[in-house]
C-alpha cells in the first residue's frame, strides 16, 4: 500500500461514459489498484446515481470514500458518514428566485429538443438542464453535439454570474447536458477537507478546463491533476503511473 497516496476520480467522462454504467473490466483495475493505493470518488450526482455507475451499493463498500453531490453527501466503505444541506446554507428565499429566473430563462429557449426535468434540486447544489434530464441517451448526445456549436450552457452561465454574481452561487458546466449551481466554494473541492490523512491527492477528470466542473479541484494544490479525455485514457494513465509487477 502507497502510505500517504489517494487517487480521486470524477465519475462521468472519466470512470464511465456520461449516464452510463462502468465496463467491468475497468472495475475490475480500479478494485485491484485499491490493494496498493486507496481510491475516492466525486460526482455532483447523488448517491444512487452514482452507485448505478460504479455497479451497485456492493461495490459502493469496497470504496474508501464516495463524495456525491461534490462532498456535501459522504460514504466510507458504503456507511453514510456526513451529510449537507443546500437549503441550510442558502435559505429559501434565495433559493426560490434563483429556480423561478432559471425557468425563466429556460422557458425562451428554442433547442432542436426539450423533454422533462429542467431542474434538480439535490442536497448539495441545484442543476440545471437546458434540454430536460428525461432525455433519450440519442436526445442527450444531439444536445452535446448542438451545444458545442451553439454554446447554450456557456451563455446561460453569463447570464447567471450577471444577474446572481452578488450571492453565494456558483455555477460549473458538467456532463453533456446541464449546469451545476450551489454555493460558493461547494465545489468538488468540499471533498478535500475529508482526505487531509493523504499528502499526496491524484484527481483525474475530464471537465479540467475553467468554467468546467472539475476545473477548482484540478487545479487546487493540494492535488495533483490529471486531465482524460475518456474511461479508456483514465485506464492507461492509471497503468502508467501505477504499472502492476
Amino acid at each position: 500500500m502507497n502510505k500517504g497516496v489517494i487517487c480521486l476520480f470524477d465519475v462521468d467522462g472519466t470512470l464511465t461514459k456520461p449516464r452510463n454504467v462502468i465496463e467491468p473490466g475497468f472495475l475490475q483495475q480500479l478494485l485491484a489498484l485499491q490493494s496498493r493505493v486507496p481510491i475516492a470518488v466525486v460526482s455532483g450526482s447523488d448517491f444512487a446515481k452514482v452507485a448505478w455507475q460504479l455497479g451497485g451499493e456492493p461495490v459502493m463498500e469496497k470504496i474508501g470514500y464516495v463524495f456525491s453531490e461534490n462532498g456535501l453527501v459522504v460514504h466510507r466503505f458504503g456507511k453514510l458518514i456526513q451529510s449537507t444541506s443546500i437549503v441550510d446554507y442558502l435559505g429559501e428565499e434565495l433559493i426560490q428566485k434563483f429556480i423561478n429566473y432559471a425557468l425563466g430563462y429556460l422557458s425562451k429557449l428554442e433547442l432542436p429538443r426539450k423533454r422533462g426535468t429542467f431542474v434538480e434540486f439535490r442536497k448539495g447544489l441545484i442543476n440545471i438542464c437546458p434540454v430536460g434530464r428525461s432525455c433519450t441517451q440519442a436526445e442527450r448526445d444531439e444536445f452535446a453535439e448542438y451545444d458545442e456549436i451553439h454554446r447554450v450552457r456557456e451563455r446561460f452561465v453569463e447570464d447567471m454570474r450577471k444577474n446572481f454574481g452578488h450571492t453565494e452561487l456558483q455555477f460549473a458546466i458538467g456532463g453533456q447536458i446541464s449546469i451545476d449551481v450551489f454555493p460558493k466554494g461547494w465545489d468538488k473541492r468540499y471533498c478535500l477537507q475529508f482526505l487531509t490523512d493523504f499528502p499526496t491527492i491524484h484527481f483525474f477528470g475530464d471537465k479540467t478546463a475553467q468554467g468546467g466542473n472539475d476545473y477548482e479541484v484540478f487545479s487546487d494544490p493540494r492535488t495533483i491533476g490529471h486531465t482524460v479525455q475518456s474511461p479508456k485514457d483514465t485506464s492507461h494513465q492509471l497503468n502508467t503511473l501505477f504499472p502492476f509487477p
